[in-house]
């Protein structure tokens, strides 16, 4: 298949399938949504629904399945309703506006679409609040909508037209005729607060209002069947299942029972009670009341907490029997639901599962097993737990390692329900995927967390703590928690979310795999390199510490940044899973701001912004180091968590540019007397060069007193011919800040002598790139033009055997150009230089395989570069020819493109917020996208989940991945869609498109409201 023709395909894939930006079509996100503000349940679909502050609607059911939608006013959602045995939901706004939303299915699989919108009007003149919805309540009927309003009149809406049926409001007046005289002289009325369906008669609403008034009207009468008066502000409402009893809960925390009669007398409640009393508490803003067959119903309610002392938590308190819980949640409860009985006609609730959703996490409790454990979730995992402060991708792991991560995290999971997750709504339609990928993040505590990336599920699979390595207090803190769970009111802490660290030193900055020999490499912020293996056993032993001075005794600096963390001298027992074996301490203490780890030589390389240094992790030994510091560089010795740049020296630095960019064009300016004539001819000159190399201009050098000229950018291992042609041998290459390339050959003893002979390192070449950009990348091409395989990938029959015979290539990226090199002479071959108008600098690159759809055999290598515009390009290979150029993250979005990381089979990740990576793909081999379809509410079968191991990897990765299929008979508009491809020939799309195997992922098409979601992840040949 043609290098061009390939890569051309797959990024009219990528069009068709991730169209970057806010637009929110197609698209697969993993973690938890950004600033969710309401929750929504469907009994009978057995699905949940998010809504976020910025107006985008998602949908969970079963692993792999998933829906997202949009709304086009760029409003937060305030309520989410599904209409009653229907597969239709119903939103609110804050700005007051109504939104239907349906799920279809087209082309074998379901989709998301909004259908209409609608804003309730008052009269001319009317306030605001007249038509404020507060409440709002699908009617069993399926075709009306109650809307209770700020004003306390009920407006009704007849579905799917939101048309207004003004005859049967239910107006204030109305009601306030049907109360008895000495009710109607106090001011009852206000807003709405609750609004409940009969749950035997539907032709029975509940209306609560806020100061206190709830009654029972009848519809078809059009009067009040009977009403309860209280004496606190009402809250909420909860309606017993056969419709005898109610529980109302109030603004002081208390909540009362009160039983429904045909008497229009008000009755007195049965029972109130101020859980938490008799001291002030705060308000019980929602609770259920739900009935068991087996002992008294449960008390579920949210707030209620004493106000003096415990008013800054976030609880949700279970009461059943004797046992009462507090669940203490790290952040603010959005809202909650409890998960019952689903058929209508059942005798009790009973409850097993209560769904909260906190503002940075979901938690699901089992209420069936003893304790109410929390179920473990097998998506919308809190990636943010602990901020992430890195991350790194690793394709295709070995059966053996990825079964011993799962079994060392499955020892972490003890403390989780053994229920089966309840939320189990719609079919994914996607066969297994057909490689095990990894994504482990670095976290501000000090956490690595190792993340089942092998489809649309992004799942945790085990927690590495390097904390037990270092002196902390963390011991104190956890012994005043289990403290607090003694006393009174009951507290629990739930979820995972837990932003405060003991110590920002212990912030992971870089790690690197190896999925052949299961060495793992971690470095932090205070200079901290952590070699670690995998042990399937629990272990005890010491850390043994290795001291690198990367200054080496250079005299006139001083370190003025933070100090070293403080490591544990005597035996540490570690868990079983990654255990540290050796800690290599860098002085100064700064950032790591590169590694590199080779499994096969036992070595592993490190930089920070003095140097960078080569340790033996075998023998326990440093090897060498090397200092990159500039004489005229302070600021690299000020660190990161004390560092002010100073003014002047940013000031006087670009002054010293302009003056340079002036000096500069005074002498490119062509010579001759000045005059129309020379400056057409200048003219004309300049447009030929524009438009022989468009995407090339000149590169202004940049200064050796620059700032941080010696932060060690990249570092990399390679077997190549660095001395001579004649003989190859292994070698380590860094690059630096200041547009150095240093390279030192090493001599590895043999694996017999290994431990006997010392390694050895010599300083071989030295290159200075004229522009001095940062050097952000180095890779070695074998004599095929290939690059060099990953250490141990041909010991594992996984890879060819690089081509040690034909002359070896080095490439060098920079932030403002690529440039090849030959071996060993190291003579510049070839170079691109990136377009710098709008200040475009490489930020991320990383080889990546394009594999065809149609040979499996067949694949190519090429660059996958990231700009700081927020630019993906791809760049062919070795002839440096950009193939396609794509905007994918916006370029205010500074935080988003940092975090960006790519993976080896075209694919990437990049946060589009602190708690949600976005996933997207440039090949046509590897799309991921969920895939599913959602059956008629008419004919679900309403079973409870049973209690048993739901967290199988077989099961959990085996519904990720799908593939994409038009809709049948209706063509899609790209829109928006393509508006950025730089594809214009009509002719030229059609061809490639007509290439594309398989169906299409349907997009959104905006003008119409729509968004489609049903979508896949598509292998290829093989789909996944």
């Amino acid at each position: 298949m043609p290098s061009h023709l390939m890569i051309l395909v797959g990024v009219l894939k990528l069009k068709r399938v991730k169209p970057w930006g806010r637009n929110g079509k197609d698209t697969v996100e993993h973690g938890f949504p950004h600033q969710p503000s309401a929750l929504g349940y469907s009994p009978s679909l057995r699905i949940l629904a998010i809504g976020t502050r910025s107006g985008a609607v998602k949908l969970y059911g079963a692993p792999g399945v998933e829906f997202m939608g949009l709304h086009r006013e760029n409003n937060a959602v305030v309520q989410i309703h599904f209409l009653p045995g229907q597969c239709k939901l119903v939103t609110l706004l804050d700005d007051n506006s109504l939104h239907l939303w349906s799920l279809k299915v087209k082309g074998g699989v379901s989709e998301l679409q909004e259908d209409e919108s609608f804003t309730l009007r008052g009269p001319p003149g009317a306030a605001p609040s007249a038509t404020q919805i507060t409440v709002v309540l699908p009617h069993s009927s399926q075709e009306l909508l109650y809307l209770g309003t700020e004003s306390g009149n009920v407006f009704v809406v007849q579905l799917p037209s939101f048309r207004v049926l003004e005859d049967r409001t239910i107006g204030s007046d109305a009601v306030l005729q049907g109360l008895p005289e000495e009710t109607r002289q106090r001011r009852v009325f206000e807003m709405v607060e609750a609004l409940q369906e009969h749950p035997r008669d539907p032709n029975q609403i509940l209306i609560g209002y806020s100061r206190g008034l709830v009654i029972i009207w009848d519809l078809q009468g059009s009067r009040v069947l009977c009403h309860f008066l209280s004496t606190q502000q009402l809250e909420n409402v909860s309606w017993q299942r056969d419709g005898r009893l109610i529980v109302t809960c109030h603004s002081d925390g208390s909540h009362c029972q009160w039983p429904v009669s045909s008497d229009t007398q008000q009755p007195e409640p049965l029972r109130s009670s101020i859980p938490y009393g008799p001291f002030p508490c705060k308000a019980i803003t929602k609770i259920f009341w739900l009935t068991t067959k087996q002992g008294l119903p449960f008390t579920i309610f949210q707030g209620g907490m004493p106000r003096a002392s415990y008013g800054d938590r976030h609880c949700i308190s279970v009461f059943h029997n004797s046992q009462q819980t507090a669940f203490d949640f790290t952040s603010r409860v959005i809202d909650f639901t409890v998960l019952t009985e689903a058929d209508p006609a059942a005798a009790f609730d009973d409850p097993y599962a209560l769904v909260v959703l906190a503002e940075e996490e979901l938690v699901v409790i089992d209420l069936q097993m003893a304790g109410w454990p929390p179920v473990q979730p097998p998506y919308l995992a809190s990636l943010h737990c602990s901020a992430i402060t890195c991350s790194h991708h690793v394709s295709n792991i070995p059966l053996k390692l990825w079964e011993r991560v799962i079994a060392a995290g499955s020892r972490q999971n003890a403390h989780f329900s053994t229920m089966k997750w309840p939320i189990d709504g719609g079919t994914s339609l996607a066969p297994p995927p057909p490689q095990r990928d990894l994504l482990l993040t670095g976290h501000e505590d000090g956490t690595v967390r190792f993340w089942d990336a092998s489809g649309v599920c992004l799942r945790l699979l085990y927690r590495l703590s390097t904390v037990r390595v270092f002196l902390t207090d963390t011991d104190a803190s956890e012994s005043l928690s289990a403290q607090g769970e003694e006393e009174w009111p009951p507290l629990r802490k739930v979820g995972s979310f837990d932003p405060y660290s003991d110590d920002p030193r212990l912030g992971i900055q870089k790690i690197f795999l190896c999925k052949y020999s299961g060495y793992l490499a971690v470095a932090g912020t205070a200079g901290q390199v952590l070699v670690l293996e995998l042990n399937d056993e629990a272990a005890e032993h010491a850390v043994e510490q290795v001291e690198v001075d990367l200054l080496q005794d250079q005299e006139g600096y001083r370190w003025k940044g933070h100090e070293r963390l403080a490591a544990r001298s005597g035996p540490v027992r570690f868990e079983p899973g990654f255990q540290p074996f050796v800690l290599v301490q860098c002085q100064p203490p700064a950032v790591v701001t590169s590694l590199a780890l080779h499994s096969e030589w036992r070595l592993v390389a490190f930089g920070t912004s003095h140097g960078f240094g080569l340790f033996d992790h075998q023998q326990r030994r440093q090897v060498f180091v090397k200092c990159t510091l500039h004489p005229s560089d302070q600021l690299a010795l000020e660190g990161p968590l004390s560092r002010v740049k100073s003014l002047k020296k940013s000031l006087r630095q670009s002054f010293r540019r302009m003056r340079r960019s002036r000096v500069s064009s005074r002498k490119h300016r062509p010579a001759g007397a000045p005059g129309e004539v020379a400056g057409t001819k200048a003219e004309r000159t300049g447009l030929q060069n524009m438009e022989l190399a468009p995407v090339q201009r000149k590169i202004e050098a940049r200064s050796a007193e620059d700032s941080f000229t010696g932060f060690v950018r990249t570092l990399y291992f390679a077997d190549t011919y660095l001395r001579d042609s004649s003989r190859h041998c292994p070698s380590l290459w860094a690059g630096t800040n200041g547009g150095t390339v240093y390279a030192f050959s090493l001599r590895v003893p043999p694996a017999e002598r290994r431990m006997d002979e010392l390694v050895w390192a010599e300083q071989a070449k030295e290159i200075q790139l004229m522009h001095r950009a940062p050097v952000v990348g180095i890779l070695v091409l074998d004599g095929h033009s290939v690059p060099l395989p990953e250490p141990l990938e041909v010991a594992h029959d996984l890879s060819k055997s690089p081509d040690m015979q034909g002359s070896h290539q080095l490439l060098v990226v920079s932030e403002e150009q690529f440039k090849v090199f030959t071996l060993p002479k190291v003579s510049a071959k070839l170079k691109l230089k990136l377009t710098a108008l709008e200040g475009s600098r490489v930020r991320r690159v990383s080889v990546a395989h394009f594999g065809s759809c149609r040979a499996e055999d067949y694949g190519e290598h090429h660059l996958a570069v990231l700009t700081n515009l927020g630019d993906i390009q791809v760049v062919s290979l070795p002839l440096l020819k950009p193939q396609v150029r794509y905007s994918c993250i916006r370029r205010e979005d500074v935080s988003g493109i940092a975090s960006c990381v790519f993976t080896k089979y075209g694919q990437g990740f990049y946060l589009i917020s602190p708690s949600e990576f976005e996933r997207f793909s440039l090949s046509t081999k590897w799309l991921v996208e969920p895939r599913c379809l959602v059956d008629s509410a008419k004919t679900r079968n309403h079973s409870r989940p049973s209690n048993g191991n739901s967290m199988a990897p077989e099961k959990a990765v085996g519904r990720a991945r799908n593939s994409g299929s038009q809709s049948d008979g209706e063509e899609k508009k790209p829109g928006p869609v393509m508006e950025h491809a730089l594809l214009s020939d009509e002719r030229v799309l059609k061809e490639i498109q007509s290439t594309l195997e398989g169906d299409r992922g349907s997009y959104g098409n905006w003008r119409s409201h729509q968004v489609s979601v049903g979508c896949s992840l598509s292998n290829g040949g093989g789909r996944s």
